[in-house]
């Protein structure tokens, strides 16, 4: 009597032995459907628009505008005479790339329940998709800032580059693990408590104003700059901002402060999104 052949599969899926469990090869298994979900944050964006992808240039420079109007001209806060144009956009593009994945990654349980709910696939690949993507947004905002940039340092003595200009990537390292982590564990919250997405979109609003984006951190006085310290995401700011303006307070205590606070939230974000990610189809 013949037996029947064994079967084999091509995926096994089994449940987390922990809730850090997180399958790398996995990820690296499904890289084509990451690279999909690139491709649409960044082709949908502006598919049906007249302008299409030079939006990414337009939005920092009319945000900018408005920054040396409003802070610069009305308010008259100081620069430290660096070009206003070059400060203000400096700040722009790095807070542009914490906010746009933080806000996408906080939303990836609520957004994407309808393929969650049918299809298997690791459910961080849609806000690592996030994050990638933000960096070629990054990118091509960076180029605007780099052209800018090279016009003011051939015509005037204004700005001071630096060493520092080597940190550039392990800052923009260092708001992509930030993103990635405040926004998983947001996103794990919102499946039960959607008031949180609005108490997220004010605390960001309010979370700019507490980091140098405006304003540079020695017009402050003493005590504030010691409040102001515990803000991660200032120490990343002022090391951007000192590489290529030769201004503000960067430092290394101040980056390995904001690398092991990164590593703590990557952590804790990881294990409050498996062990959502086993029950959030039952609530949200």
């Amino acid at each position: 009597m013949e037996t029947a052949p064994e079967e084999s599969w091509d995926l096994i899926i089994r449940p987390k032995r922990h809730l850090l469990d997180v399958n790398f090869k996995e990820i690296w298994d499904y890289r084509d459907l990451l690279y999909m979900f690139v491709k649409r944050d960044i082709v949908t964006v502006y598919q049906q628009t007249i302008l299409g992808p030079i939006w990414f240039f337009i939005q920092p420079i009319l945000t900018m505008l408005t920054f040396v109007i409003v802070f610069g001209r009305i308010a008259r806060i100081s620069t430290e005479g660096v070009p206003a144009p070059l400060f203000y956009l400096s700040g722009i593009i790095i807070w542009n790339y914490f906010q746009d994945c933080l806000l996408k990654t906080s939303s990836t349980f609520a957004s994407n329940s309808g393929i969650f709910g049918k299809v298997y696939f690791p459910r961080l690949i849609v806000p690592l998709s996030q994050v990638i993507s933000g960096v070629i947004k990054f990118l091509i905002q960076m180029t605007l800032f780099l052209v800018i940039y090279s016009g003011y340092l051939a015509t005037s003595d204004a700005v001071h580059p630096n060493l520092w200009l080597l940190s550039t990537a392990y800052c923009l390292l260092l708001m992509a693990g930030m993103s990635l982590g405040l926004g998983i564990i947001f996103s794990s919250f919102t499946t039960k408590y959607r008031d949180l997405t609005f108490l997220l979109g004010f605390g960001v609003q309010l979370l700019m104003y507490a980091s140098p984006i405006i304003y540079p951190m020695s017009i402050l006085p003493p005590q504030i700059r010691a409040y102001l310290w515990w803000n991660p995401i200032a120490h990343v700011v002022e090391c951007f901002k000192y590489g290529f303006l030769g201004i503000g307070q960067a430092s290394v205590d101040g980056l390995a402060y904001t690398t092991g606070f990164t590593f703590v939230t990557l952590v804790i974000g990881v294990i409050i999104f498996n062990r959502t990610e086993q029950t959030f189809m039952d609530t949200v």
